[in-house]
């Protein structure tokens, strides 16, 4: 099989804008952290996609935290783009914002790198094109995103093997 074209960081990038709604959001008015959750998958998974032109699978979400609320009323603004690609994977970096409509006034929210998975017609994974980053932002962020996998890797044996663990003794 022959090896994948690369692909720029900019043929992947994905801007999502919504309104939020109350059936978004909480008693409070705040934008409920599950639809978030939600949006940012889908962004990152279009960005995914543009860039494996292939179906994708969410597979880890990185460390997600919800530093400013977002209210009703408000517009919640998503970026995503590709930041790296392994064989068969791709790492997604996605920020969110809030913005108001009204005085222009926009904020960060939330910010996490997702990983997912090319699958091919057979529901196998699936080769991905290299990562072609061009500034340095872009560079830095393919440089980092080895660590990052590294470390998600390691996290994600550590937590398999206590589940397995789990499941061996209750049978």
């Amino acid at each position: 099989m022959a090896k994948p074209k690369g692909r720029k960081v900019s043929e992947s990038e994905v801007e999502m804008v919504e309104v939020v709604l109350p059936n978004d959001a909480n008693p409070l008015g705040s934008m409920l952290g599950g639809k978030v959750m939600h949006l940012i998958d889908i962004v990152g998974a279009i960005a995914a996609h543009r860039h494996s032109r292939s179906v994708v699978v969410t597979v880890a979400v990185d460390n997600l935290d919800f530093v400013n609320p977002i209210r009703v009323g408000q517009l919640i603004i998503l970026r995503a783009r590709v930041t790296r690609s392994f064989h068969t994977s791709i790492e997604v970096a996605i920020k969110v914002y809030r913005e108001d409509f009204i005085t222009g006034e926009r904020r960060q929210t939330s910010s996490a790198f997702v990983t997912y998975v090319a699958l091919d017609q057979q529901g196998q994974p699936t080769k991905v094109p290299p990562v072609i980053p061009q500034t340095a932002e872009e560079k830095q962020e393919y440089r980092e995103a080895l660590a990052r996998r590294r470390h998600r890797l390691a996290a994600a044996v550590r937590a398999h093997r206590r589940y397995f663990e789990k499941q061996k003794r209750k049978s």
